[in-house]
């Protein structure tokens, strides 16, 4: 609904910018990400009486990222508003990360006046061509030259959300056109999406034949599945299916479910179990080698793909069927192609619990002190807690050995792989979710990237963020990896600032545990406190 505190006079007509936030509004958005400047004023004119909330990001790319952990908690667009220019190219990166997650992100800058796009004149901010910087990692970038170029950019973005693989869109809006007036009012003007369907009878019959026909078969879901979780837990059941997820989907299944397979396809004990499957079905995920830590999985039987992205199935891994269409409603359908009773599943049941065994097992010394780290995050954190975590070790051996209990529930920068995603998506998601606690796990290193956001969690944020910053005062991925390549560590052991000081200067409560039980008790007291928290763990304090 949007508020009428600030009525538009009857004789002045809205602006471009005004209305726009206007229509945002009536689609649903209720937040948005982003710094105001000189290019963009005409779009917070619009903003008060609105009903949207802005929250002042203290980067592009903070803005970015948290628009992205909003959408990934909400399941709604996330929004940002950014300038021209610099405001772009300092937002690529969120944008590019969203692109490879399959995130819907609603990008909206300003650009230079339309008479100059492409002159070369010299105009503050000025790129040659803005629309391109971004459409490759766009599902479509577009520069609206009038008023009402406008709602249909707007409309064929939620289109794409609702509609095909959700990915962000860019929509560059000169100045001239943020601040004429409208020729028509149309703020209102919602249009209805179609949505995205059904496969036809005939693949989804071949399907279930082949489903039923298998004699070991096993499901992968990935982030196009997160609103299918009761369809693939009856699938599993009825076919008595190990489910494996990509980390996308991690909590797609209960973690004590007997056929949950968890995010395991990226160790051994996965991969083994996997190779075993006569028939495999992969629903709403992109199978990609960032989820499975190898180049190709070891599929020897067929696979069935639902996806709502036709590229998907017949690329490097060609299905017998593809089907085409949303995960929810196909495998709702599926089901009722199936035999009401499940099958035996004394078998598969087995195989999963020798694969939990064996994930555990199989730790090396790095991983067995994470897991011991991860138990006590599982035994201290609230039930619905988000976890939004970077690109540090501590957060690899989570994306396959932490059970998430529930989708939506567990971010990671997957296939863009970019370090400073962490802490601004935790900050999105609290507004995507804000009666959920959320938890940051970031490394030292990348933790630099994006640390100035701690500004507007302690400036937003009244309930709880704890960020676990996992200090090993080394970017130790990558000197490991050099001295697995027997190259000479360069440039991974940077001198840190004192983050514990540098917490309190931006108002964080601060907590420096010295080992795994303070760690705990640091855990719950965090999870207690509204507002946010950062905990230091040192690696010598997790042995």
């Amino acid at each position: 609904m949007i508020s009428q505190s600030t009525p538009q006079a009857a004789s002045t007509p809205l602006t471009g910018g005004q209305a726009l936030v206007r229509l945002l509004a009536h689609y649903g958005v209720d937040t948005v990400f982003g710094i105001p400047g000189v290019h963009t004023l005409e779009l917070y004119r619009g903003l008060p009486g609105s009903g949207i909330r802005h929250v002042l990001t203290r980067h592009e790319q903070g803005a970015g990222f948290m628009a992205d952990g909003y959408a990934r908690v909400s399941g709604k667009p996330g929004v940002c508003f950014i300038i021209s220019g610099p405001g772009v190219t300092n937002a690529a990166t969120a944008i590019g990360q969203a692109y490879a997650d399959s995130i819907p992100l609603l990008v909206i800058s300003s650009v230079n006046h339309t008479a100059s796009l492409g002159k070369g004149w010299g105009c503050l901010h000025e790129t040659q061509d803005q629309r391109a910087i971004t459409a490759p990692i766009t599902a479509f970038s577009a520069v609206a030259l009038s008023t009402d170029d406008l709602p249909e950019l707007i409309a064929r973005a939620f289109a794409v959300f609702d509609s095909e693989r959700p990915r962000p869109v860019h929509i560059s809006v000169p100045l001239d056109v943020l601040a004429g007036s409208i020729s028509r009012d149309w703020s209102h003007e919602v249009v209805r999406r179609p949505g995205r369907g059904l496969p036809s009878a005939q693949a989804l019959e071949e399907a279930a034949r082949r489903l039923q026909q298998a004699r070991r078969p096993m499901i992968i879901a990935g982030g196009g599945a997160l609103a299918a979780g009761a369809q693939l837990q009856a699938l599993s059941e009825r076919l008595a299916a190990p489910l494996f997820t990509s980390v996308a989907g991690k909590g797609l299944l209960a973690p004590d479910a007997p056929l949950n397979a968890g995010s395991s396809l990226c160790v051994e004990p996965g991969w083994e179990l996997i190779a075993q499957a006569d028939v495999v079905l992969a629903v709403g995920t992109e199978m990609a080698d960032t989820d499975y830590w190898r180049e190709r999985l070891p599929l020897s039987g067929e696979v069935i793909r639902v996806d709502i992205d036709p590229r998907k199935f017949n690329d490097f891994y060609p299905c017998a069927v593809a089907l085409h269409g949303d995960a929810q409603q196909t495998l709702a359908d599926l089901l009722t192609r199936l035999p009401l009773q499940p099958r035996d599943a004394r078998e598969a049941v087995t195989a999963v619990a020798t694969l939990r065994a064996a994930v555990r097992a199989g730790h090396a010394p790095l991983q067995s002190i994470h897991q011991h780290i991860l138990d006590r995050i599982a035994a201290a954190m609230p039930a619905n807690t988000v976890i939004s975590s970077d690109m540090t070790q501590l957060a690899y051996t989570g994306n396959y050995a932490f059970a998430s209990r529930a989708p939506r529930s567990w971010l990671h920068p997957t296939g863009y792989g970019t370090l400073g995603y962490g802490l601004p998506a935790g900050i999105g998601a609290k507004f995507g979710a804000p009666q959920r606690p959320a938890l940051v796990l970031v490394g030292d290193g990348g933790f630099l990237y994006t640390v100035q956001e701690l500004a507007t969690a302690v400036e937003e944020l009244d309930s709880p963020l704890v960020v676990l910053l996992w200090n090993n005062d080394a970017l130790g991925q990558i000197r490991d990896d050099m001295l697995n390549l027997d190259i000479e560590p360069v440039g991974v052991l940077p001198r840190n600032p004192d983050f514990a000081l540098l917490a309190r200067a931006f108002g964080c409560t601060v907590c420096e545990p010295l080992s795994l039980d303070e760690l705990e008790r640091d855990l719950r007291a965090g999870f207690a406190h509204a507002g946010v928290t950062l905990i230091e763990l040192k690696h010598a304090c997790a042995r």
